[in-house]
């Protein structure tokens, strides 16, 4: 079975490579202290001796101190050494800190945000269909669950208490004429009134046999049998005609009831926007409706044909909800992309969004970092750390062993200069 490639493969080669080279020098070292002693006595292999101890105690010191930083120097359990292993959860708890404190700070977010064009982002995301369509598959499959959510009793009660109070007073009244002013403006109101048109002549085709029978009975009521017999089904006819050409004459587009309906409604909705009087009427009138409950009842009743509707239709990859999600994507890139006020609005409320929420976050970075380290068993901290800095480290053993050398010299010229002798 083949391993996975070690990915730390080059850090650990290079750790090695460093760390053989500061301990090349630790035995260079030692083999010139050894070396100062087989030549003759004088002041040149006292200089030497000196440099070469200094350069040798340097280097191991430097040695136990990068050493007790990741273990115990020689498998010794020397007090304050394994430093890191030992306070691993300290660490990343002041890891943490810092990181959310002084690197996710309100200023640096800012500016990042500041040039980050979230906007541009997010126009691109949306103009590529590739990323649109699986997109709107995703927000329609979780349409189900926000639509059962709507269903639970604490948020049915709510809801109900809540739209009678909303649509209940002026700002009722005003929602509705501005709902109507655009169904106006497109000319969706005549439309409804060919709708009622149709049924009132549906309910009059059904209902002709019994309206009959209510002119004659109404005739013989107040002309007696013998009228009622002679006429009554005669005025019953002329009665139904009379008010069916009345239908027909409304139906074509231009008829006077349809321009006095157009002006009613127009002049209605100017009336609520214009008139807070008005819109509160209209509004208590909202209120008064929606609060019944067989009003309640019978919206009840729409709402749960209309979900299960909506959840066939979200889980049909073909549905309208996929196209109509999509097709609003599509759109809101397609503005994004048009409307330079757009994008102004967009990028100022990510800017402020993430600015709220900064302060959670910041502490939420600091608990994911402290935890993310205190779960790392101590062998894989140590390697993970070593292998980043371990490098630098092994010259701080080099840097230690060879300026020890050069001190030791020094210092031994300058106190033989002085006093004739180092006696070192």
């Amino acid at each position: 079975m083949l391993q996975a490639p070690d990915p730390d493969r080059p850090l650990r080669e290079a750790l090695a490579r460093h760390r053989a080279f500061a301990t090349l020098l630790l035995v260079i070292m030692a083999g010139l202290t050894l070396l100062s002693y087989a030549l003759p006595a004088g002041w040149p292999a006292d200089l030497l001796g000196a440099a070469a101890k200094a350069g040798l105690v340097g280097g191991i010191a430097d040695w136990f101190a990068v050493t007790a930083l990741f273990r115990h120097p020689l498998g010794l359990p020397i007090p304050h050494t394994a430093i890191i292993p030992a306070q691993k959860e300290r660490l990343g708890r002041a890891l943490g800190n810092f990181v959310a404190n002084h690197v996710f700070t309100q200023a640096d977010v800012a500016r990042t945000l500041a040039g980050l064009d979230v906007p541009a982002i997010i126009q691109r995301f949306l103009s590529d269909p590739l990323a649109t369509r699986p997109a709107a598959e995703a927000l329609a499959r979780l349409l189900p669950r926000a639509l059962r959510s709507i269903e639970d009793g604490r948020a049915a009660r709510l809801f109900a208490r809540l739209l009678p109070r909303l649509l209940g007073g002026e700002a009722g009244g005003t929602v509705l004429a501005s709902a109507l002013r655009g169904l106006v403006d497109g000319g969706r109101h005549q439309e409804v009134f060919s709708f009622l048109l149709e049924q009132i002549r549906l309910l009059l085709a059904t209902k002709e046999a019994q309206l009959r029978r209510a002119v004659e009975e109404r005739v013989s009521e107040y002309g007696g049998r013998l009228v009622g017999w002679a006429i009554g089904a005669s005025i019953a006819r002329r009665v139904l005609s009379a008010i069916n050409n009345e239908l027909d004459k409304m139906g074509p587009e231009g008829s006077e009831l349809r321009v006095a309906f157009d002006a009613w409604i127009r002049h209605e909705i100017s009336r609520m926007e214009s008139e807070p009087s008005r819109a509160r009427e209209i509004g208590m009138a909202l209120r008064r409706v929606l609060s019944h409950e067989t009003v309640r009842t019978w919206g009840w009743d729409i709402w749960l044909r209309l979900r299960r509707v909506l959840e066939e239709d979200a889980a049909n990859p073909r549905g309208r909800s996929i196209a109509i999600i999509d097709g609003i994507l599509t759109d809101l890139g397609r503005r994004l992309a048009e409307d330079p006020a757009a994008r102004a609005r967009l990028q100022n409320m990510a800017e402020e969004a993430v600015i709220r929420l900064l302060p959670v976050a910041r502490e939420q970075i600091a608990q994911f970092i402290a935890g993310v380290v205190a779960g790392w068993d101590s062998a894989t901290l140590t390697d993970r750390l070593e292998l980043r800095v371990g490098k630098d480290l092994q010259f701080v053993r080099i840097n230690g062993t060879l300026v020890g050398f050069l001190v030791g010299g020094v210092v031994y010229a300058v106190l033989r200069g002085i006093f004739g002798h180092a006696g070192l």
